[in-house]
């Protein structure tokens, strides 16, 4: 089996944005209305590589309990503020806030992460946008390993707005053939096993088998679960689908570090444009 390692490619990513974050002098702005810690960890790390490469990035903590409103007039003001070129909103979210209806507070030109939905409309509809950071990485690490994709079958296991959807459209653009599951798919492994190419990205650790894989299938695993070791681990149950797959994303080392370097690149255009 063939481990898809994402090193690499970020760091590669990395070394381009910071030769083009010397002439831009880009600012990122995430703003922050929770207490989940391994959320946190997230925006603490894409923190740490901003200013690797010369980007500023100002985290913004509104707290836990933070307001719908609050959360609101914090992007819109974000989002006017000249000297700042991208804006994310990090989830989760305060109970009764909704990420979708935020995020249309961000500016479409600063939604480095695609979160809008005036981005995710774009993007279904094939025009120039920023994909969501997590689905572009997908796309990314596949191209960066030699994967083909146009007339070959693949399923997309989750269909949230930061992935799953998103994701299905990229490869459609890339003339794969493409199923998406999600939590109330029927036998999901009748379908997963149909795969040559499988990402999963349904937030379930373990949800993915050796029964749900075909023999020499590329798996794309989005799984980010914490374990109670203070780790992570993916969706995909790696000591059971390594023997069958053909190639296989580790967590951590696969996407992840890919998703933080093309957020930090979608900041670089955003400030160049």
């Amino acid at each position: 089996m063939r481990t898809l390692s994402g090193k690499e490619l970020a760091a590669a990513v990395r070394e381009r944005v910071r030769a083009e974050a010397a002439a831009r002098q880009p600012r990122l702005a995430v703003v922050v209305a929770t207490a989940d810690e391994a959320s946190l960890w997230y925006v603490r790390s894409i923190a740490k590589a901003a200013a690797g490469v010369g980007i500023a990035c100002d985290v913004v903590e509104l707290g836990p309990h933070a307001a719908p409103e609050t959360i609101a007039a914090t992007l819109a003001g974000l989002s006017a503020d000249p000297g700042v070129h991208g804006v994310m909103l990090q989830t989760p979210l305060p109970p009764g806030a909704s990420a979708q209806e935020l995020a249309a507070a961000i500016d479409p030109a600063k939604d480095v992460d695609g979160a809008a939905p005036l981005s995710l409309g774009r993007l279904a509809a094939g025009l120039p946008a920023f994909a969501p950071a997590t689905a572009a990485a997908v796309l990314a690490l596949l191209d960066h390993h030699g994967v083909e994709l146009a007339g070959r079958r693949a399923v997309v296991v989750g269909r949230s707005t930061v992935v799953g959807k998103p994701l299905a459209h990229l490869l459609l653009d890339r003339h794969a053939t493409v199923t998406v599951c999600h939590s109330r798919t029927r036998d999901l492994a009748a379908v997963t096993s149909q795969a040559e190419v499988l990402v999963v990205a349904a937030g379930r650790a373990g949800l993915i088998g050796a029964g749900h894989v075909a023999p020499g299938a590329v798996v794309i695993d989005v799984g980010t679960n914490p374990t109670a070791g203070g780790g992570l681990t993916g969706d995909v149950d790696l000591a059971a689908v390594a023997p069958v797959a053909g190639a296989l994303t580790p967590v951590p080392g696969g996407v992840g570090p890919v998703t933080t370097a093309l957020l930090l690149e979608h900041t670089v255009r955003a400030a160049g444009a």
